[in-house]
């Protein structure tokens, strides 16, 4: 192999560490003043899992997207030939964001949000391969819509969010770096050190919730990667516990607004338990019995590594071959 090429593509996953770095510095460093700033702005929520009901500063993923903007811009910096992929692809995920901090500002409609996320994911139009045709054009959008919502919905627990999306864009970053997708670890490595530095504030007991604004971008993010580094079967298995939790709950009660939801209970131990009746999800079946609200999280983590790590191994099978 010649030397010039590999130099070359191991400048990338160097470069890719040290955005991950910075987009972990920049979300870590900004975040107490972000949390006081949302605090002093009224802009929280109550921590209903817990028995004191303490009041939790709402919306901080603008720090997931501060940090993980700023690890794109020292991408371009560096390597100005993918400035027009990196650009889209921050683009599409700025615009998730906006999208999420309306709805968590006034409460969108699922339809309405749908309607929002697609128009988000437009942008990824302009870096569809060549010779493709408008129904897999058209897709790239509707696949943004969607993941944004998965992501959206295995939701409502310290650190659940943010620890599921660490864990898919480590899977899928080593992912792709096995399947020499250097190009689009940049995206991955990006998020996913902004994600960590987040989860540090967001982890039980829970400094900031990360809101719609923080919850839907990991679903762009993984859609951006998928399409871009042509790892859509690789982005599908790491989403596969937000897909359960979503057929589970859609199977059991349908389209549900978040206002008809019936919330988990919690105990005077602290135990979370499934309220009766309502929808099925994820949490509720490991919740067949009461449990530390810790637990339930870390089991949920451990199946989204279970196929994190499905997702690294279909990657070294598939080495080699676009998906």
């Amino acid at each position: 192999m010649d030397i010039n090429f590999l130099t070359q593509y191991q400048g990338l996953i160097i470069v890719s560490s040290i955005c991950g770095f910075i987009a972990f510095l920049v979300t870590f460093f900004s975040m107490p003043r972000l949390i006081k700033k949302l605090k002093d702005a009224d802009i929280v929520g109550r921590d209903i899992h817990k028995p004191s009901k303490p009041l939790v500063a709402e919306m901080g993923g603008i720090g997931i997207l501060f940090g993980f903007a700023i690890g794109m811009f020292l991408g371009v910096y560096f390597y100005p030939q993918l400035q027009e992929q990196l650009i889209v692809s921050l683009l599409v995920i700025l615009l998730v964001g906006v999208v999420g901090m309306v709805d968590d500002l006034v409460q969108l409609s699922s339809k309405e949000k749908l309607i929002l996320l697609w128009l988000a994911g437009l942008p990824l139009i302009w870096i569809a391969p060549p010779n493709v045709g408008i129904i897999y054009m058209l897709s790239m959008p509707f696949a943004v819509s969607i993941a944004s919502n998965l992501t959206n919905m295995l939701a409502g627990l310290n650190g659940i969010e943010s620890g599921l999306g660490a864990i898919a864009m480590t899977s899928l970053s080593v992912s792709c770096i096995i399947m020499g997708k250097y190009d689009v670890a940049v995206i991955s490595m990006a998020m996913l050190g902004a994600l960590l530095a987040f989860l540090y504030y967001n982890r039980h007991p829970s400094r900031v919730f990360p809101g719609d604004v923080g919850t839907l971008i990991i679903g762009a993010a993984i859609v951006v990667v998928a399409f871009i580094g042509r790892v859509k079967l690789i982005a599908l298995i790491v989403l596969i516990p937000n897909l359960i939790d979503s057929i589970l709950k859609v199977y059991s009660a349908g389209v549900m607004e978040r206002q008809d939801h019936k919330p988990t209970q919690v105990d005077e131990d602290g135990k979370l338990q499934a309220p009766d009746g309502g929808f099925n999800s994820m949490i509720r079946l490991i919740l067949k019995r009461p449990m530390p609200e810790k637990n339930v999280v870390i089991m949920v983590w451990g199946i989204g590594m279970a196929f994190g790590i499905l997702g690294i191994l279909m990657a070294y099978f598939l080495k080699n071959k676009i998906i």
